[in-house]
């Protein structure tokens, strides 16, 4: 018996694609039914109405559009011209993964099932494999798939069995470095809900609110994380000065990160012992508050001097919660869950920066509200921070260069449509430390609230004069 070169007739190649993309299928016949509906001239009126109110959209309100609408016609847009049936079966064919059907001699090769594009800079493709390949096949062709694709970085990953997501990046939208946040003149300038972090990838600010949230910064040495920390802390700068916000800080990191900012600090250490004491002091002036609500029958905190707003910083959140002592790691998790668990509505938050983002080290992790990752080292680790299937819809924090170029380049996940959005903090000098210090230091050092160093204390007594 020869071989059986018959395809399916064109008749039925044609049905299986309508029924593959019923939106490009139902175009046609909404139009037609419009035009015998209204006529020619009502349809043409209806389809100028629908495009001049997208434009207005468009125009009037981009934040929005960019939110709900600009996704979708990226999607579709790139799916019907960067991706269209020929140009994806000539770059599968071009990267070896077509391959000859047996029965017909037809070239199959892996189905394009849809496009998504979360930002402007990132495509997520979702593909069906042939039989018999399998997603290290697709993982060991990256090079020539991202060469193919033209992108700058490319992550792949299995979705479901035979379907897997090709997560294509192109460019970088932060060419120059970010300002840092100016400091504002006045506290009443200062907005806890909306503290100003950098940039996203439009170019509109990104902010963050403190108030009432929980926030953990995670990324790899170099990355950038200490912009997470200043950039608020300059934000919230004139409110510390005049004590509506009170910033408990752990420089876990030797002092290196903020010794030479002690004086902005209510409490400050830099080792694990001691900060366990700066925790749970933390811990119990929360409870003290809590108290002094009940007292007058409130249930929130209104920010003043008498009540005011607190911040506990901990920079490296490893040092106590994995490689400390097993006394002291202990009873740091338990405080800082006791915090996370009961801090918002007297006005206690945490913000936390790791580089290593697993439960083992982050075991309170499902407990903070807003999170951000930069540059990682592992692929699991944007999932670990933002949430699961954040890599997929194009987070590839462990695909970003290790250069100083990419410093404070990361992912957030936008809190309405929840896709992860790209940002850029604003980088911040020592100059700039340096003027948050003269200018938003609260009084004289309370040398009572200071934890110093173990080490010789009238060298560090001698540096900080």
């Amino acid at each position: 018996m020869g071989k059986e070169t018959r395809r399916k007739g064109i008749e039925w190649r044609v049905a299986g694609w309508m029924v593959r993309h019923p939106g490009m299928s139902a175009a046609p016949a909404v139009l037609g039914a419009g035009v015998a509906e209204l006529g020619p001239a009502g349809a043409g009126a209806t389809l100028a109405a629908l495009g001049v109110a997208g434009l207005s959209w468009y125009r009037g309100h981009p934040e929005t559009f960019d939110r709900y609408a600009a996704p979708y016609v990226r999607a579709f847009r790139r799916r019907w011209l960067r991706y269209v049936g020929r140009r994806w079966r000539d770059l599968m064919i071009d990267c070896e993964f077509g391959r000859e059907n047996r029965r017909t001699g037809h070239i199959e090769v892996p189905r394009l099932l849809r496009v998504r594009s979360a930002s402007p800079s990132i495509d997520t493709l979702y593909v069906k494999v042939l039989r018999g390949q399998s997603l290290k096949r697709f993982q060991d062709a990256q090079d020539e798939l991202a060469m193919a694709l033209r992108a700058d970085a490319l992550g792949i990953v299995k979705v479901q069995p035979g379907v897997i997501a090709l997560t294509v990046v192109r460019g970088n939208p932060f060419a120059d470095v970010i300002d840092p946040a100016e400091v504002p003149v006045d506290s009443a300038d200062v907005d806890l809900r909306n503290l100003y972090f950098g940039e996203d990838e439009y170019g509109n600010d990104w902010t963050e609110p403190l108030l009432g949230h929980h926030l953990i910064g995670c990324g790899a040495t170099g990355s950038g994380k200490d912009s997470l920390i200043w950039n608020p802390l300059r934000g919230m700068g004139p409110a510390i000065r005049d004590g509506l916000v009170r910033v408990d800080f752990l420089d876990l990191k030797g002092g290196m990160a903020a010794g030479t900012a002690r004086s902005l600090f209510h409490r400050y250490a830099a080792e694990p012992d001691t900060g366990l004491e700066v925790i749970e002091a933390f811990r119990d002036d929360m409870k003290a508050t809590q108290r002094h609500l009940a007292e007058r029958g409130l249930r929130k905190f209104t920010v003043s001097r008498e009540t005011p707003f607190r911040v506990l910083m901990i920079d490296e959140l490893a040092m106590m919660t994995a490689l400390g002592s097993s006394s002291t790691t202990r009873a740091a998790i338990k405080l800082m869950a006791e915090v996370m668990t009961q801090g918002r509505a007297p006005g206690f938050a945490l913000c936390a920066y790791v580089q290593e983002p697993t439960k083992d080290i982050v075991p309170v992790r499902d407990l903070f509200t807003r999170r951000i990752c930069l540059r990682t080292t592992a692929e699991n680790h944007p999932d670990m921070v933002l949430g699961e299937g954040m890599r997929i819809k194009g987070a590839l924090t462990d695909e970003i260069p290790a250069d100083e170029e990419y410093a404070g380049i990361g992912f957030r996940v936008d809190q309405r449509s929840r896709r992860p959005t790209r940002v850029r903090a604003g980088w911040v000098s020592d100059a700039d430390i340096a003027e948050l210090v003269r200018t938003c230091t609260p009084g004289p050092v309370d040398e009572s609230n200071v934890v110093q160093f173990h080490r010789d204390e009238d060298q560090d007594e001698d540096e900080v004069a």
